[in-house]
């Protein structure tokens, strides 16, 4: 039998390798292990029950390690709603880092927010709120001073708000951060092959969306994690994602179905601010 020259099989086998595009080798990056610091976090007991339950969708100690956080950095929430990764957060980066949890700039945004942090008490200490007017990309937070800025699930909802909501607010998030700075995005995924005006009805993004946003703003896609992917999830459904859990939007109906499902099917993606 003759064989092959050596030299002949290895340029055979990296040939491909090499030819691999970029998307792909940013998507095969390491997804990263959690650190002591957001093991113990998520591990905390303090933690609603909940959710805690949320989290073998949510996967809060994979998604924070794969952003890179860690409890010397100041880390600012968007829209951090009832406080779910608040309460993960604010107490790991309350000794060394900064909480800092960005709202709407309403009054009813900015009472919420309080009252998140009020029921946290000493866990929460130095944790703090600011506001940002996504109409004009206008925020409270100082320029360059933010190490991560992370939006879990907002993304849909500044899209949907129409107008340069969307591309206003992700350059406040550009001027936010430090050089070298992270933005870590999750939100609902839809598939690059529908039609694009169900973003503005079904909570669902494409992933080439939230990518060209952040492109715009200056930012460089970094990683891409599958950690919060649902395959079970087919993107279409009555109400949109609000069908699935945890909004559970049809009541009754087909509720055991949706249940089996799970919550929806996420992007997980990591950005960077360059280095001047």
């Amino acid at each position: 039998m003759n064989k092959m020259p050596t030299a002949f099989i290895v340029a055979a086998l990296v040939a491909p390798a090499l030819a691999l595009p970029a998307a792909y080798a940013v998507a095969q990056k390491a997804q990263g292990q959690a650190t002591p610091a957001i093991a113990a976090a998520v591990a905390s007991p303090a933690r609603t029950p909940a959710n805690v339950a949320r989290d073998r969708y949510r996967h809060p100690a994979e998604t924070l390690a794969f952003f890179g956080v860690r409890p010397d950095q100041t880390v600012v929430e968007f829209q951090p709603s009832g406080g779910w990764y608040t309460e993960i957060l604010a107490p790991m980066l309350s000794d060394k880092g900064r909480y800092v949890g960005l709202t709407g700039t309403s009054q009813r945004a900015r009472d919420g927010f309080a009252a998140v942090l009020a029921k946290g008490g000493d866990r929460y200490k130095g944790a703090t709120a600011a506001t940002i007017d996504g109409a004009t990309g206008t925020s409270t937070v100082p320029d360059g001073s933010a190490d991560v800025v992370l939006t879990f699930r907002n993304v849909h909802n500044l899209i949907m708000a129409g107008g340069a909501t969307a591309p206003n607010s992700f350059k406040a998030f550009y001027r936010m951060l430090k050089p070298g700075g992270t933005l870590g995005v999750v939100d609902h995924r839809l598939p690059e092959g529908a039609d694009a005006a169900a973003e503005m009805k079904s909570g669902y993004l494409k992933r080439s969306t939230v990518v060209r946003l952040a492109e715009q703003a200056g930012f460089r896609l970094a990683g891409e994690s599958q950690v919060t992917a649902n395959a079970r999830d087919t993107h279409e459904w009555p109400e949109g994602v609000w069908t699935l859990p945890p909004t559970l939007r049809l009541g009754d109906t087909d509720r055991a179905k949706y249940l089996a499902i799970g919550e929806s099917d996420r992007m997980t993606l990591k950005f960077v601010k360059p280095r001047r």
